[in-house]
């Protein structure tokens, strides 16, 4: 099981404000495995986009560019890995702040 969790704090027009993205991924056997989803496949749906002429930006890149993101996130949707975005109130990044 690899269990994520992304805190994305962002200041927009004098606003601050965050957005939290979760996921869960559980494997399926020890061949299926939820790091094999997790790494394995993004890697082969990277190598396939670059073979099919589908990402064109050449040489060694941060999965940052959408033409890479994009695609890959959307396949793996299929395999039941899938973020869940949610809009929060700003707690910035100490750790003394929660939620109530």
């Amino acid at each position: 099981m690899i269990v994520m969790y992304h805190k994305f704090g962002y200041e927009l027009d004098g606003k601050k404000q965050q957005i939290d993205s979760k996921m869960v991924c559980i494997g399926e056997n020890q061949t299926y495995t939820a790091m094999a989803k997790t790494v394995g496949l993004p890697l082969a749906m990277a190598a396939l986009l670059i073979l099919n002429g589908k990402i064109k930006t050449p040489g060694v890149q941060l999965p940052i560019r959408e033409e890479v993101y994009l695609p890959i996130l959307k396949e793996l949707e299929e395999y039941g890995v899938v973020f869940n975005e949610q809009t929060v109130p700003y707690l910035g990044y100490n750790g003394q702040k929660t939620a109530s």
